[in-house]
């Protein structure tokens, strides 16, 4: 009876986490596809078709496109965050300036090697801010914290280290400076044959620093 009952609590388990590692293989599989066509032009059965699953599967995952898109975006603010925690933690250490740098230096670094949850970020917020209340809340939500830790830093920099000019509205620059990020990833991604990621965006990250920076 007990071994029984070990057997079943373990196929349970195994049946859990397959189901996990399925979810996230949707996401994933969704995430690149909205990049790529946005979330309008993308149905679900597209997506299933994609990923070789039938969508009576898709659908017991994810009962609707706005149930995946909701969970598409917690799962990237989950990396993304996971990116930034050890920068995070030691900022206190660093100029009002170098933490202002290194935030869109690591953001720079994570979207070159993932660029498609940029993009993704980019389409949702542009389509769902007309298209579908919940998800643009959701989204607005994630980038609102983003935001939030630049207009920080923003105000460390006026207020304690006093490198930055104190005529600059934090609150302002900051989503410019974030909407810049994306933006140039978008307009980036249009002509990347002649315009290279990393030039791209180390220009605006310089002139984004240099243009609340007080000059000495």
């Amino acid at each position: 009876m007990l071994d029984a009952m070990r057997k079943a609590a373990a196929k349970r388990e195994i049946k859990q986490e397959r189901a996990v590692r399925t979810r996230v293989e949707i996401m994933e599989a969704a995430i690149t596809l909205f990049a790529r066509r946005g979330i309008l032009a993308t149905t679900m059965a597209e997506l299933a078709k994609a990923i070789r699953m039938t969508p009576g599967a898709l659908y017991w995952h994810f009962p609707t496109k706005e149930d995946l898109l909701l969970a598409a975006i917690e799962e990237l603010h989950a990396r993304f965050l996971e990116e930034f925690k050890e920068l995070l933690g030691e900022q206190r250490r660093l100029t009002a300036r170098q933490q202002f740098e290194a935030f869109i230096s690591r953001a720079q670094q994570f979207l070159r090697y993932h660029r498609e949850y940029g993009i993704f970020f980019g389409m949702v917020a542009a389509e769902s801010a007309y298209a579908n209340d919940r998800v643009a809340e959701a989204i607005r939500e994630k980038l609102g914290l983003y935001v939030a830790v630049l207009e920080n830093i923003i105000r460390y920099g006026q207020h304690k280290t006093r490198e930055f000019r104190a005529e600059v509205d934090a609150n302002v620059t900051a989503h410019s400076v974030f909407g810049g990020l994306m933006g140039a990833l978008l307009h980036q991604n249009l002509f990347r044959e002649s315009v290279g990621y990393d030039p791209a965006l180390s220009t605006l990250q310089l002139l984004t620093a240099d243009g609340i920076t007080l000059k000495r």
